[in-house]
């Protein structure tokens, strides 16, 4: 009768933890980031971005956000959203240049949030990559995300990267600084119910989970890398009996 060592058990049990340590662990550090909706845009328009979390502070519970503004972004309006109390800090034009969404009720770890702006984008802006700093405020601690990565660097590969958005050209609509909303009232509908529009689409937007390509892809290897553990040791285990 084959019996099993001690040993072998302990190195099958190992390789099994240790694979699916990689499985799961990988995902979750490829998510711990801020992340922005749309990443992309028309210099000239108005797009209603929509920034994303699903982490505290070192699992510590969120209880704000706070967005500071960038150069190539004109004006901003928060979006008011249940759950978040908003402040800002404007600057001599009355533009804001900080935004604060602070928590009704710390955010657990592990739940996903959204807070939402309308940023106007300069035409001057065209064909560059605007990074939005952001602050993550948590009961213990805070972790500041604004980390950008430099030519040819891979903004995965940075501990605590800014959301970005990419500016591509002047928008074919964009007109005295408006975008696809002016052009939506300029058809017969009001300011307000262009407004109402993008306050609605953002709402959707957020509502659907984002899906994470890297995320995925490391899931994927650490899952595979997994299976090999146990492969090698039930078949070490195998020849030594």
């Amino acid at each position: 009768m084959t019996t099993t060592s001690p040993t072998r058990t302990r190195r099958t049990v190992i390789g099994v933890t240790a694979g699916l340590a990689l499985a799961i662990g990988a995902p979750l550090a490829a998510s711990a980031h801020v992340h922005v909706d749309p990443g992309t845009t028309s210099a000239g328009s108005t797009s209603t971005l929509t920034f994303s979390f699903s982490h505290g502070c070192d699992g510590s519970p969120t209880t704000a956000l706070a967005v500071d503004i960038p150069d190539g972004v004109g004006n901003v309006t928060p979006v008011v959203q249940a759950g978040w109390t908003i402040t800002r800090d404007l600057g001599t034009d009355g533009v804001p240049t900080r935004v604060v969404y602070t928590a009704d009720q710390p955010v657990e770890n592990g739940l996903k949030a959204t807070v939402s702006m309308d940023a106007l984008f300069a035409e001057d802006a065209a064909d560059t990559t605007i990074a939005f700093p952001v602050t993550q405020s948590c009961v213990a601690g805070e972790t500041a995300w604004t980390q950008i990565a430099e030519d040819g660097e891979d903004p995965h590969d940075l501990d605590a990267p800014a959301p970005v958005v990419e500016v591509g050209p002047v928008a074919d609509d964009a007109e005295d600084g408006h975008g696809s909303s002016d052009a939506a009232a300029a058809d017969g509908g009001s300011h307000d119910d262009a407004d109402a529009a993008d306050a609605a689409g953002a709402q959707d937007a957020a509502s659907v989970p984002s899906a994470d390509p890297v995320a995925r892809w490391l899931a994927a290897g650490g899952l595979a890398a997994g299976i090999a553990a146990l492969a090698v040791a039930l078949v070490r285990g195998h020849r030594k009996a």
